[in-house]
């Protein structure tokens, strides 16, 4: 991902989220015909998966919620901007979070960098290690992100997507599955570790007859 990892830009160079996914974006262009993906993303990259669906659904065979992990989960029928507006209003206080105005003070945030004592206590509470970041506005249709099955892993010890926004976000924008994982806190990968992975094992052994699949994480 851009400004992500090795790669060299700076997310103060980034102007839309387009450039954000551009890498694997690409990748995502020279499938062969016949071979699909099984997405895999986290937290803010929820808004990334729904893109992809909506840009590549004929390249996609499933996609997890919180993606097949917890994410912010939109639709056709529930926009980005609200499920963030709903965030913000369960989240409470973001504590010692260090939001960035570089449009301007009378601008929203451009980015943010979780502070050490929000991560220990809302986001890695029940975990031994980890990381996270980002947001945009994109739409997406029926036609398109319609087209590819989704699932989506409650994580009811979360807090920061809180397990009744997850439930908010499901309820207004429905999944194929759910799967819920208890005595789980944001991050997943961390907490639960054999019992997710075991489960996208499952997942995508369920959705991949008849195809030719590889895995995306974002």
């Amino acid at each position: 991902m851009a400004a992500a990892g090795v790669h060299s830009k700076q997310h103060r160079q980034l102007n839309s989220i387009v450039e954000y996914v551009e890498l694997p974006f690409k990748f995502f262009k020279v499938l062969p015909r016949g071979e699909k993906v099984i997405l895999v993303g986290h937290s803010f990259s929820g808004v990334v998966i729904s893109l992809a669906i909506e840009r590549f659904p004929e390249n996609t065979a499933v996609a997890g919620d919180k993606y097949t992990n917890v994410a912010f989960m939109y639709g056709p029928k529930l926009n980005v901007t609200s499920v963030v507006e709903e965030y913000g209003r369960r989240l409470g206080s973001s504590m010692d979070t260090i939001y960035a105005f570089d449009d301007g003070p009378e601008k929203p945030p451009t980015s943010f960098l979780f502070g050490y004592n929000f991560m220990a206590s809302k986001l890695y509470q029940l975990s031994t290690r980890g990381q996270s970041r980002f947001k945009a506005e994109a739409m997406v249709t029926t036609a398109k992100y319609g087209l590819v099955h989704r699932v989506y892993f409650v994580c009811d010890k979360d807090l920061v997507i809180k397990e009744d926004l997850q439930r908010w976000m499901i309820e207004r924008n429905p999944t194929d599955e759910v799967c819920v994982m208890p005595n789980s806190d944001h991050m997943v990968m961390f907490s639960k570790p054999l019992e997710f992975c075991s489960t996208l094992k499952q997942i995508a052994e369920n959705y991949s007859r008849g195809s030719r699949l590889a895995s995306i994480d974002f």
